[in-house]
């Protein structure tokens, strides 16, 4: 199969500590750039597409994650680089010099209540919404596609975010329903203990009831995320999230790509049927 979408973890690290997280600070280890380079470079000649630059906060890391961008789009010339951050730590500067290089920038935010964000673990001050509202506009502002994902949790299945989401008008809104992911937020034991954050299948339902109408909204439940997401984990090594504990497959710059998938599940179907192609270039 062609990894046609990839998400690179660089970095566990993260500056805001969010309950529900199912990728955790296990490590602080972030590969030299050259290394980094040399995986992208795998992954291009592999067949992929579309790389996602995630964390952790992968702006705790700005000069490294500037020259990751600039090489993927100047010497490899990959279609769609799109990054995932909190938010907290970007800046209209970085923006502004890098825009060319950025197809989509996602901000995770889980609510417009500042007090709910503060419960989570997203921010000590609930300045997220603020935050969220300067890089809407800054996106607007340097041709950038602006996304918004939500994690739907026990805090925040009954709140309604018509109204804000319309006004930032992202051009896709995911939406996941909290995820137990063994070895990283499943018990006491773990750096995050997601338990109390989960939310039954009815009260996911009535979320997703309550903002179907939004053109921008794209639902993910627990059974679709499984086995559809191609993730590498900051040796490049692609990680397993599905059923029973997190398995990893040996780093890709060892022994390839393509050896590479075949140690973890990846459906292809799966990817396709929640919507993994979309118009995701500018």
């Amino acid at each position: 199969e062609t990894p046609v979408s990839v998400n690179y973890h660089f970095s566990r690290k993260c500056n805001y500590e969010c309950g529900f997280c199912f990728h955790t600070e296990k490590t602080s280890s972030i590969l030299p750039l050259d290394k980094a380079k040399c995986g992208m470079k795998l992954l291009k000649e592999a067949g992929m597409k579309k790389l996602n630059f995630a964390g952790g906060e992968p702006f705790l890391y700005p000069m490294f994650m500037r020259e990751l961008l600039r090489y993927g789009k100047e010497e490899l010339g990959i279609e769609s680089i799109s990054i995932v951050s909190n938010g907290s730590k970007i800046t209209k500067k970085f923006l502004r010099e890098n825009a060319a290089f950025i197809d989509i920038l996602a901000i995770s935010c889980d609510s417009f209540d500042p007090e709910t964000n503060i419960k989570i673990g997203r921010g000590r001050s609930g300045e997220n919404v603020e935050q969220l509202t300067k890089v809407a506009s800054w996106c607007r502002h340097f041709g950038i596609k602006f996304k918004v994902n939500t994690v739907v949790c026990s805090l925040n299945w009954d709140e309604d975010m018509t109204c804000p989401i319309a006004r930032f008008q992202p051009f896709r809104w995911k939406v996941f329903q909290c995820l137990i992911v063994a070895g990283e937020n499943d018990n006491e034991q773990r750096k995050r203990d997601a338990r109390s954050f989960l939310v039954s299948n009815e009260q996911w339902k009535a979320f997703c009831d309550r903002h179907k109408h939004l053109k921008c909204f794209v639902p993910e439940s627990n059974e679709i995320m499984r086995g559809s997401y191609l993730i590498l984990d900051e040796y490049m090594r692609f990680l397993d999230k599905g059923d029973g504990e997190e398995k990893a497959s040996e780093s890709i710059l060892d022994v390839g790509v393509r050896k590479a998938m075949t140690q973890v599940r990846w459906e292809r179907t799966a990817f396709v049927e929640r919507g993994g192609f979309y118009d995701w270039t500018k």
